[in-house]
């Protein structure tokens, strides 16, 4: 599934030629995704102008003249497609399509279709049944040290677990979690109630700066991530753990191997001669 900075990279690509511009036609394919679309979708959107997109966790916000926000969750395989000039050829999983005032065409691709997309009041957004409880954003100034140790106190849950957990912190998953943990020398399998005072600041300094980087990599693309251009990601080229099995740990001075072990069904990979 795309991470934080897979989305927050198709948002970008999606800003550049989305804001300000209108929504002179729109096509739903098909009437549901991952969940039924909202009563009417492609003509509450049609004639509607762009005011701004933002990001939200793992999903995207387009704010509409209207007040509403129209809501999308990439799920697992879903890609923003955006090509300019005469209609494209769809393909079969294209299933919202939209064209703007400026002649940009937009296809929203999903194979599993476990994407979603909702219409709901902007001023209203953060009462959404999806966001209620979600925790701070990484990347603003509320995420800290002393924040992180907050949410994780009495957590008896691992720290690897409790990253994933959105409602301690919005929009990371296990490749960020892995390579954070890794930069801030802490094993994944430590009870995350334990990571207070110096760990939960290298903590949240390494979310923040895995993420960052990430970001200005383009993501990272494993399956089906895609920027809005068409380019792959790239920050796969420069994981320090995650699928490295075997390999020798990239820290300095550390004669360790990457490891993988699999917590909560998922896999995680770490050095445990360095991360403790």
């Amino acid at each position: 599934m795309p991470e934080l900075p897979e989305v927050e990279t198709v948002m970008r690509g999606l800003a550049t030629r989305l804001e300000g511009r209108v929504l002179a036609e729109v096509e739903a394919r098909r009437p549901d995704l991952r969940w039924p679309l909202p009563e009417r979708f492609a003509a509450r959107l049609t004639g509607r102008r762009v005011i701004g997109l933002r990001r939200r966790a793992k999903y995207i916000l387009v704010d509409l003249d209207d007040a509403n926000s129209w809501m999308i969750h990439l799920g697992m395989s879903g890609r923003m497609l955006i090509s300019d000039g005469p209609k494209p050829e769809l393909e079969t999983h294209d299933h919202v399509v939209f064209r703007t005032d400026a002649g940009t065409w937009v296809r929203f691709n999903d194979a599993r279709r476990f994407g979603m997309m909702d219409l709901w009041p902007t001023a209203e957004v953060e009462r959404h049944r999806l966001f209620k409880g979600i925790g701070p954003e990484p990347l603003g100034n509320v995420f800290s040290g002393p924040a992180l140790a907050a949410a994780l106190t009495g957590k008896h849950t691992p720290i690897k677990a409790a990253l994933l957990d959105q409602k301690v912190v919005a929009g990371v998953g296990n490749i960020y979690a892995c390579e954070a943990l890794h930069r801030a020398a802490i094993s994944p399998r430590r009870l995350a109630l334990n990571v207070v005072g110096g760990r939960a600041e290298r903590l949240a300094e390494a979310v923040k700066t895995v993420l960052t980087e990430a970001i200005a990599a383009g993501g990272s693309s494993l399956r089906d991530h895609r920027q809005v251009s068409g380019e792959l990601g790239y920050f796969q080229h420069t994981f320090r753990v995650y699928d490295r099995t075997g390999e020798r740990c990239p820290r300095d001075g550390c004669s360790g191997t990457v490891t993988r072990l699999v917590q909560a069904g998922r896999s995680t990979f770490y050095c445990p001669r360095c991360q403790r």
